[in-house]
């Protein structure tokens, strides 16, 4: 098993910046990818960002976040990063973690096995 727990939600105002943290523990491998994605009120959950596994890092963006989010990860730590510049109001959205237990890399919900509890990010206008 692999435990999720995220971290750095909050209030903010259009135009600021925040970063979300995601921590693994339990059976959590540094190869597998990582994966951001996020579900606002009455809306299917949508993918974000993900981050592929081991050195490489390859990383994908959500067309609608590119250029303004930056996911990243520190393998030492066991831990994903999503920073979020440039915020709007239609970033806000609870902001969930997840990981799979294979390499390849995936942008669909469905193929991710493990999820964090998830995180609230508001952002006012």
């Amino acid at each position: 098993q692999v435990q999720l727990v995220e971290s750095g939600g909050g209030l903010v105002q259009a135009g600021d910046s925040l970063k979300l943290s995601c921590a693994a523990a339990g059976s959590f491998s540094n190869l597998y990818p990582m994966g951001w994605f996020r579900q606002a009120p009455g809306k299917e959950r949508e993918f974000v960002a993900r981050i592929s596994g081991g050195r490489g890092g390859s990383t994908y963006y959500a067309d609608s976040v590119k250029g303004r989010f930056t996911i990243s990860r520190d393998n030492a730590k066991k831990m994903v990063f999503l920073l979020m510049n440039s915020l709007k109001p239609a970033d806000t959205a609870v902001y969930y973690c997840a990981t799979r237990p294979r390499t390849a890399e995936s942008t669909d919900a469905n193929d991710y096995t493990y999820w964090g509890q998830g995180t609230q990010v508001t952002v006012s206008s």
